[in-house]
């Protein structure tokens, strides 16, 4: 199982972290940091529930993972093997995912997708999702996986749909001319825009639109 300690810094002032694979104890605070994340008028049955995370942990715990931050839970990402064709891209969040459920979960896939990630407002100044990131790239590293990859929402492309097509707004997005709340987050992340997705998942902000992004495994010959 995979544990992690280092600093992550506010500021100048140093803050103990630890990256570490999520249990059952930590269900009740991953569920609360969903409903801080996500407060009314967002439904809450769509936060995570106990059937989800117990899947979670039962199915593929290597890709259950959460930070914590001075003994403080702060947020958490998750993933499940998938095989997947690049010459056929094109999913549904809730497909691939299996709504968030991951009884799909294929021990023989070639890719770690990633599910969800989020974090606590009160820590997202801190580099936490950067540094969860990283410990899924070093999964994908250690089991001998192609790639990560996920469907990356656009919630700034609703401000220019009447202006660009999709592909348009990410192609401003990489050129740096726009600067998008996911999109730009992932590429600091070290992932890349590779496939733009319709009806991905519902969301007005995004158009239903989603780019996904990959990072491929250095070490795999191309």
């Amino acid at each position: 199982m995979y544990r992690k300690e280092l600093y992550v810094f506010e500021g100048d002032k140093p803050r103990k972290a630890v990256i570490r694979n999520y249990n059952r104890s930590d269900f009740f605070e991953l569920i609360q940091i969903q409903a801080e994340s996500f407060p009314p008028p967002f439904p809450s049955e769509l936060w995570w529930n106990q059937e989800q995370l117990t899947n979670h942990i039962t199915l593929f715990p290597e890709g259950a993972i959460c930070v914590e931050v001075d003994g403080v839970l702060a947020g958490s990402m998750t993933g499940l093997l998938v095989p997947f064709d690049p010459a056929h891209p094109e999913h549904q969040w809730a497909d691939v995912t299996d709504n968030g459920y991951i009884r799909n979960h294929d021990p023989d896939g070639d890719t770690l997708y990633i599910v969800d990630i989020c974090i606590r407002p009160s820590h997202r100044k801190l580099g936490l999702g950067q540094l969860m990131m990283q410990a899924m790239y070093e999964l994908v590293v250690q089991k001998g996986l192609k790639r990560l990859l996920g469907g990356g929402r656009m919630p700034g492309y609703g401000r220019y749909a009447g202006e660009w097509t999709p592909e348009q707004y990410v192609e401003r997005v990489v050129a740096g001319e726009v600067k998008d709340p996911v999109i730009t987050f992932l590429m600091r992340c070290g992932r890349v825009p590779v496939q733009i997705v319709p009806n991905y998942l519902e969301d007005e902000e995004s158009r239903n639109y989603a780019v996904l992004m990959e990072w491929k495994n250095p070490f795999l010959a191309r």
